[in-house]
C-alpha cells in the first residue's frame, strides 16, 4: 500500500471556517511578488468572491503571474464565463475545468492556492460566503459553514506548487510528448525522512496516476490506529473496503467516532442512513451535525495523524473527482484539530441503534433503495471501482 510522501520542517497552520481562512488567503495574495495559482470548485460572485478577486487583481497589477482554475460545473456554466471574462480583463489567466463534461464526469473538487512557491493553502473551503448554502446561495445558514483549511510554509509548499502548476498545464493545449514528460516528472516524488517537525504530505486523487491515493492514506491510518479515530465528513458514502476498515478498527477496541453532516441533500442523507445499522452494530459511534452546514473533510487518528482537505468519504471524491488533502504527522496539530471535532460532536446529535432498529418499514425500504441506486450509478461511472 502506497504511503504518503512526507516532507519535514514545515509550518502547518489550521484555519477554521472562512473567518480565519479568507483573511489569511487575501494577505498571502497581497504579499505575492511573482506568481499565484488558485484552484477552486466554486467561485461565487458574492462578497467573499469579490474580495478574493480584488486581491488577485491587485497581484496581477503588480506584475505577478496569476493563474486561476474553477470548475465549470461547480461554479456554474454562466457564472464561469462571466468570471473568466472579468479575470482576463484584469490580466489574470483563467481556465475552466472540464467544460460541458468533455473529459467525462470527473470534476475538479480541489481547493488549492500557492503563492510564490513559499505559501500554500489546501482545504475544503470554496471561494464563497460561508453564511450561504453551497447548493443554493439564496439560503442563509444559521451559523457559518463548518469547514477547515491549512496554510503551509516550508518544503511541502513547493510540492503543492508543482501539483498546482501541473494541473494548470494539463488543462492547456499540451502535445502528447510534453504530457508524458510531465507525467514522469510528477512520478518522481520527494520524501524527506526526518524526526523534525512538522512532517506533512500532499495526497491528491485524479484519474491517471493517483486513482486511489487518498483512500489508501485513510486505510493505512485506520489500519494502524491503536486508540481513537475521529472523522468529520458531510457526504458519507464510502465503499465496502473503507467501511470495513472502520469496523475493523472498532473491533480492535479503537474508539471510532464519525461526525456526519446532514440536511443539505435528502438523497445523500438516505444513502448515509442505509449504513447506520451496521456501523452502529460494529461499535462505531455516529453523530449528526445539524447546527449548520458541515462541509469539513477532516480526521484525526490517535495522537499524531491528521488530515484536512477537499475529499469527501463518498464515491465521487474517492473514485471520480480530482481532490487534494494534506496529511500531517504532528501531535500539536492533531490536538488542535481534535478539539474542533470534539466540539462539533458536542454540538451534534448522537445516533442510537434503536433509532434504526425500530424505524418504519417504508423508511427502511427507502434507505435500502437509495443505496442500491447510488451503488449502481457509482459502479458504472467508476468502472467497478466502487463496491
Amino acid at each position: 500500500m502506497r504511503a504518503v510522501n512526507f516532507t519535514s520542517q514545515n509550518t502547518v497552520t489550521l484555519l477554521y471556517c472562512g473567518a480565519e481562512f479568507f483573511p489569511a488567503l487575501v494577505a498571502a495574495i497581497d504579499a505575492a511578488v511573482a506568481e499565484v495559482y488558485l484552484e477552486t470548485y466554486i467561485f461565487d460572485d458574492d462578497g467573499t468572491g469579490r474580495t478574493v478577486k480584488a486581491a488577485l487583481k491587485r497581484a496581477a497589477a503588480r506584475g505577478c503571474a496569476v493563474n486561476v482554475i474553477s470548475d465549470w460545473h461547480g461554479t456554474g456554466r454562466v457564472a464561469v464565463g462571466l468570471l473568466s471574462a472579468e479575470l482576463q480583463a484584469a490580466g489574470i489567466n483563467h481556465r475552466a475545468f472540464n467544460p460541458w463534461f468533455h473529459r467525462g464526469v470527473a470534476r475538479s473538487h480541489r481547493k488549492i492556492c500557492v503563492v510564490d512557491r513559499a505559501c500554500a493553502f489546501v482545504g475544503g473551503l470554496n471561494v464563497n460566503d460561508d453564511l450561504h448554502d453551497d447548493s443554493n446561495p439564496l439560503v442563509t445558514l444559521p451559523a457559518p459553514r463548518w469547514d477547515f483549511a491549512v496554510q503551509v510554509r516550508g518544503p511541502l509548499a513547493d510540492v503543492i506548487h508543482d501539483e498546482a502548476r501541473a494541473q494548470w498545464v494539463r488543462l492547456g493545449k499540451l502535445p502528447l510528448m510534453a504530457r508524458l514528460e510531465l507525467f514522469q516528472e510528477l512520478r518522481s516524488t520527494r520524501s524527506t525522512r526526518s524526526d523534525q517537525p512538522v512532517l506533512a504530505g500532499l495526497v491528491v486523487r485524479d484519474n491517471l496516476r493517483n486513482r486511489r491515493t487518498i483512500q489508501r492514506a485513510y486505510l493505512r491510518a485506520l489500519g494502524g490506529a491503536r486508540k481513537r479515530v475521529l472523522m468529520a465528513n458531510p457526504y458519507f458514502a464510502p465503499g465496502r473496503k473503507f467501511r470495513s476498515a472502520l469496523a475493523a478498527a472498532a473491533a480492535r477496541g479503537v474508539e471510532v467516532t464519525l461526525l456526519i453532516g446532514v440536511g443539505q441533500f435528502r438523497l445523500q442523507d438516505s444513502v448515509a442512513h442505509s449504513f447506520y445499522p451496521k456501523l452502529l452494530k460494529s461499535g462505531i459511534k455516529l453523530v449528526e451535525y445539524r447546527k449548520t452546514q458541515l462541509h469539513a473533510k477532516v480526521a484525526v487518528v490517535d495522537d499524531d495523524w491528521a488530515t484536512v482537505g477537499s475529499s469527501n468519504c463518498d464515491g465521487l471524491s474517492l473514485f471520480i473527482n480530482h481532490e487534494a488533502n494534506v496529511v500531517v504527522k504532528d501531535a500539536a496539530f492533531a490536538r488542535q484539530l481534535r478539539r474542533h471535532i470534539e466540539q462539533g460532536i458536542a454540538d451534534g446529535v448522537s445516533v442510537r441503534l434503536s433509532d434504526y432498529v425500530n424505524i418504519r418499514w417504508y423508511k427502511r425500504v427507502w434507505y435500502g433503495f437509495t443505496f442500491l441506486v447510488y451503488r449502481s450509478i457509482m459502479r458504472i461511472v467508476t468502472l467497478g471501482d466502487y463496491a
